[in-house]
């Protein structure tokens, strides 16, 4: 690892061992309740707001995984932990728009929140643009309430552009993404067990159609047991992590 801007103190290194460590018995209390095997479950930590030395540390201490919100601040926090000699996964788990496709698919190995087939289209051009040397991952965001005013496919609709069904077809069909399964968001207002329940039903269904795509990446802080009950894969943790989340500015 180099010298570079991305260091951190060693206080906050031993807080980011603390958190993980109490994520990490989380996630395997929630395997052994499930009958599930630990290794079924990646952790990925959700580190908007926080530092590149942040990054590094958790990279240090066996995180392999991350999550970005937003490009404007992902791109840049990506090139200084790289800088340091770290390469984590990265993973796009916001909203993402088509113009920011093309810096996306430069420094992200997965994106999360693909809900339309004209994003999949503009992020198949820009990976293709970006001459990587595999596929880009891609998780098609789910809407578990068919709300069409929020973000996600939906699951029983037609819709020719939000559609879950013509959504997963253009990203399985495209020369530079491979599909990877699903991502969602519990709704505000729903208990955990009634919003995984009925993404556990959509991604069954989905399974059926999409049978290498058993990616699931749902649950956070504060309900990845019950996610995991349900099947998650991936789990999306910030706050439990890496302790209360700076102010945006």
């Amino acid at each position: 690892m180099t010298d570079t801007a991305a260091t951190v103190r060693p206080e906050r290194r031993a807080e980011l061992a603390a958190g993980l460590a109490r994520v990490r018995a989380r996630i395997a209390d929630a395997c052994a309740a499930a009958g599930r095997d630990r290794s079924e479950v990646t952790l990925v930590a959700v580190t908007k707001t926080y530092p590149a030395g942040d990054v590094v540390a958790l990279a240090g201490l066996g995180v392999t995984d991350v999550g970005e919100n937003r490009d404007q601040e992902a791109a840049p926090k990506a090139a200084e932990v790289a800088a340091a000699g770290v390469s984590p996964r990265w993973h796009f788990i916001g909203q993402l728009q088509r113009n920011k496709c093309r810096s996306v698919a430069r420094y992200a190995d997965v994106v999360q929140s693909v809900d339309s087939v004209r994003l999949a289209a503009a992020l198949d051009a820009a990976a293709a643009a970006a001459g990587r040397d595999r596929p880009l991952d891609v998780l098609v965001q789910v809407s578990i309430d068919g709300d069409p005013a929020r973000g996600g496919a939906l699951p029983d609709s037609a819709d020719p552009d939000r559609g879950l069904g013509p959504v997963a077809e253009a990203v399985a069909g495209a020369g530079a993404l491979r599909l990877g399964g699903l991502m969602a968001v519990a709704p505000l207002g729903w208990e955990p067990d009634r919003a995984f329940t009925r993404l556990a039903e959509v991604a069954q269904r989905f399974r059926v159609r999409h049978p290498e795509a058993t990616a699931l990446s749902a649950g956070m802080s504060g309900d990845l047991e019950t996610a995991i009950g349900y099947g998650a894969t991936h789990i999306r943790v910030g706050s439990a992590l890496l302790g209360m989340r700076p102010t945006l500015r």
